[in-house]
């Protein structure tokens, strides 16, 4: 089957792998956003999907602006290819380029269809404490993310699972499922199902004000915002931004799905049910864990955090690097 891929962030990078790694798929071409500058050295940086494909020796596009590029789209439509599988690629396809393909446009979307259509269905699911998504291949259409569904797989949120780790574990079954999608299609064994629009719901781009931190919401609610959009959310700290990286809610419920290691040192913590303070005051310091923050609802444990201008750290080093002491106030992102 011969396939043009479209793709540019790590995500799509084990399906280009699976593509490439079996000889039923020919790989003609990767279409690819331009190169960008990067913060260090401020050097310009191909796409991973755009790495992987010069490795591999396989022609890169890069427009601006793919639908105004009168130049790729002669091409792409000259090389005739079967299909074109597109995951994460960043830009709108009009429909002069959906009808390309004999079998159609194929997307791999990060969550099951239709809730989550959007820009960012990881990050949100976790921001909204899903405990499952999952990944669904569809037939583009002109819309977003509207197009008839193929195949589906499901995958557990787990509650220390945040948005990067998540999005690793469904870049690999996403790019199992696609193989999968494509050998049904080619062999018209997949019926494609309609979308239900009245169930859709929408994962809109990240915005700045999303990662400020607010201690007046509930333990849980800062937890899944921290880890959907994780490394990102902010508080501050003596006057100065306090990226807040990892953190555990300290709830009977919440604590039986930890890790085996984390329930036996947080219920050693004296007292837990009764500690109790204002929205962001540091009410205890436990030894090896960190410091325990009070939200407007619950307790949160500060498990990593990052200074400005320094590394990610542990919430145990974090309270001995800045002699933390109980009392003291996180304030507000």
């Amino acid at each position: 089957m011969k396939v043009v891929f479209f793709g540019t962030p790590d995500f799509a990078v084990p399906t280009l792998e699976k593509l490439l790694e079996n000889k039923d798929f020919e790989v003609l071409g990767v279409v690819t956003q331009p190169d960008k500058r990067r913060e260090r050295g401020n050097k310009l940086t191909p796409s991973p999907v755009k790495a992987l494909a010069t490795d591999h020796h396989i022609p890169v596009w890069q427009p601006e602006r793919l639908k105004k590029d009168v130049e790729t789209l002669t091409q792409l439509k000259q090389i005739e290819a079967d299909v074109f599988v597109v995951i994460a690629y960043g830009q709108i396809l009009s429909k002069k380029i959906l009808d390309m393909p004999k079998l159609g446009c194929v997307n791999v979307h990060g969550s099951i269809l239709p809730q989550y259509r959007g820009a960012a269905p990881i990050q949100w699911s976790v921001y909204n404490g899903e405990t499952e998504t999952g990944i669904t291949t569809i037939l583009m259409d002109k819309g977003m993310d509207t197009g008839d569904m193929l195949l589906k797989t499901n995958t557990p949120i787990e509650l220390l699972d945040n948005a990067q780790v998540l999005a690793e574990k469904l870049a690999i079954s996403g790019a199992e499922l696609l193989i999968e999608t494509l050998y049904k299609l080619e062999r018209q064994e997949i019926k494609p199902i309609p979308q239900d629009h009245t169930a859709a719901t929408y994962a809109s781009l990240i915005q700045k004000p999303d990662y400020s931190l607010d201690w007046g919401q509930t333990a849980i609610q800062l937890h899944n915002q921290i880890r959907g959009f994780y490394p990102h959310c902010t508080a501050s700290f003596r006057n100065q931004p306090l990226k807040i990286t990892a953190t555990v809610p300290l709830e009977a419920a919440y604590i039986q799905e930890l890790p085996e290691q984390l329930p036996e040192k947080i219920h050693k913590i004296p007292n837990l049910s009764t500690i109790s303070g204002e929205p962001g005051e540091v009410v205890n310091i436990t030894k090896g864990l960190g410091a325990i923050v009070q939200t407007g609802a619950g307790l949160l444990l500060l498990r990593e955090v990052q200074l400005t201008g320094k590394r990610p750290q542990s919430g145990w080093d974090f309270v001995n690097g800045t002699r933390l002491t109980v009392g003291e106030m996180i304030g507000n992102g």
